[in-house]
């Protein structure tokens, strides 16, 4: 592409007011230097050339990604949405809509309807969400402009196979402002992976309305991460009275009779079935729900590793196979402290001599081992959780 033509459809932009001169003509620059690269990775010039027709640096993606805020969401709230009763029986219903589609992506890659259905829900309301920005605009612009450039680069670089690949055009090319596509929101270095042609006309097109490849495509990548068939995410139980909190956390591995040995047990009393090897959790201290969560739970981390998507996802999955709600309520006010608030947290605790072992606004082994210290100098439960409300307290 000549450049000047570039610079002249960036100056578009300009003239109704979202960019500067120094933005266009540097985003200019960037795209023509980049080029050589792409083609060194095997991108030719027709894809390139019509990749790039329409292209324009994009401020609000920047805008986006430089002030993306500290997820601190109370988990209840999270949850309430993530697993709306609205969410819950679209799900189930699409869920018979598509019963055929998914059982033969199930009898293919060994993933059940309900989580396939769950994420498909989580990432774009089931398909109600794809995201419209142009692909290839954001994810230039990230590169050029971004935090990550080096990392937009490889997912541009990745887009433009795409294209050349014959799988969408680039005008339907569409997705979120940070690059991720199509119904259960694939990144381009992911969809190279692991996206399939499940409905076999030579694309994987998990943009289009039809759902098939898309939802196929997210049973392939969960059998990839080693999903295993008949394993729940997670079951929520009930812990002793004393229970030591110190046997939580993803370190303590024990199967479900082991758990059982402790005063462990599902919320209907019985020990939990032997699933396999399980850890426990309780996201928000002794004062919400605990979960003994199994591999699948590590499955589902690697499409989004926030400890809400995992419990969201899992949570979806079960109401949309018929389960019911959580037995033990979220805290309602209980939210993840911002950076700030776990420095100052360590802080405080060290001052009152429970020493963290530095003050980093990390949550470790030390810092969890200050808390219960201090938890049992003042009668509480020792459940080392960082909460907002024990930070009040030291305050």
């Amino acid at each position: 592409m000549d450049r000047r033509q570039f610079i002249g459809t960036s100056f578009s932009a300009l003239a109704c007011g979202t960019m500067s001169h120094a933005q266009a003509s540097g985003f200019g620059n960037w795209v023509a230097s980049f080029r050589g690269r792409a083609r060194a990775a095997g991108i030719s010039d027709r894809t390139f050339q019509a990749a790039f027709a329409d292209a324009r640096y994009l401020p609000d993606s920047i805008e986006r990604d430089r002030n993306q805020a500290e997820f601190v969401r109370p988990l209840a709230d999270y949850m309430s949405t993530a697993v709306s009763d609205a969410r819950v029986s679209n799900g189930r219903q699409l869920a018979r809509q598509y019963a055929r589609l998914l059982e033969r992506i199930e009898a293919t890659y060994d993933v059940e309807p309900h989580i396939v259905t769950a994420v498909w829900g989580m990432e774009s309301n089931y398909g109600q969400r794809r995201g419209s920005t142009p692909l290839i605009s954001t994810l230039a612009t990230l590169a050029y402009d971004g935090r990550r450039g080096q990392f937009f680069e490889d997912q541009l670089i990745a887009a433009l196979r795409i294209l050349q690949n014959g799988d969408v055009a680039p005008q339907n090319m569409t997705g979120s402002w940070a690059g991720a596509m199509g119904h259960t929101q694939f990144i381009p270095t992911s969809y190279e992976a692991y996206a399939v042609d499940f409905t076999g006309d030579g694309r994987r097109d998990i943009w289009a309305d039809d759902p098939s490849d898309a939802l196929a495509s997210t049973a392939a990548y969960f059998r990839r991460f080693g999903w295993r068939k008949g394993q729940p995410w997670g079951v929520e139980v009930r812990l002793p009275n004393g229970f030591d909190y110190g046997q939580t956390g993803r370190t303590v591995t024990r199967s479900p009779a082991a758990w059982g040995q402790i005063g462990v047990s599902g919320v209907d009393g019985q020990v939990v079935p032997n699933y396999g090897e399980a850890t426990l959790i309780t996201p928000t201290g002794a004062g919400g729900p605990a979960f003994l969560v199994f591999r699948n739970y590590d499955v589902i981390s690697r499409y989004n590793n926030a400890q809400a998507y995992i419990m969201g996802v899992g949570h979806l999955g079960d109401r949309i196979r018929g389960m019911g709600p959580l037995q033990t309520a979220f805290p309602a006010n209980e939210r993840r402290l911002r950076r700030a608030e776990r420095r100052e947290l360590q802080e405080r605790l060290t001052n009152a001599g429970f020493s963290t072992q530095g003050v980093d606004g990390r949550i470790g082994p030390n810092t969890r081992a200050a808390i219960r210290a201090y938890q049992r100098s003042v009668g509480l439960p020792p459940d080392g959780h960082p909460s907002l409300s024990l930070l009040q307290r030291l305050r």
